[in-house]
């Protein structure tokens, strides 16, 4: 079941069948967390998340925030913005509003998201540094994308 609201000519929705992957893709191939991504990779990546895309009224796709999720203990929201001829109009902050309020990801025992730049967009929605980052493991593989792939 989608989830969608509207707000002053704009409108936020998950319905998967609205995104538009040329759109994102021009954007995230270009993105410092996300350069160069493979087109197939980004659709894979679309198919299993909770996207909630971001138009000019009922067209043109204009943002994204993407949230991995098992619907029940765990997020991760990524893949978050909104093109630039868009931005201060807060569509940044009503988009992050709806996915707070989308109900699969009510009662959450973790959300988690990294970023380098926008902590002051997702303070108010109540993210933090990590209180414990030496129980923080990964792998990380910054440049993935811009490699060729085996």
């Amino acid at each position: 079941m989608s989830f969608e609201q509207r707000r002053d000519g704009f409108t936020i929705s998950t319905d998967p069948g609205r995104l538009d992957l040329d759109a994102i893709h021009a954007f995230l191939a270009t993105s410092y967390w996300a350069e160069g991504i493979p087109r197939e990779i980004l659709e894979r990546a679309l198919r299993n998340s909770l996207c909630f895309g971001l138009y000019e009224g009922e067209g043109r796709q204009i943002g994204l925030a993407r949230v991995i999720t098992d619907g029940a203990t765990y997020a991760y929201l990524c893949d978050v913005y909104v093109l630039p001829e868009w931005r201060g109009r807060r569509l940044g902050t009503w988009m992050m509003e709806c996915v707070m309020a989308h109900p699969d990801l009510q009662g959450l025992r973790r959300f988690t998201l990294v970023t380098r730049d926008a902590h002051e967009l997702y303070r108010p929605f109540g993210f933090t540094e990590i209180a414990a980052p030496g129980r923080h493991m990964e792998i990380a593989r910054p440049g993935i994308y811009k490699s060729p792939h085996p």
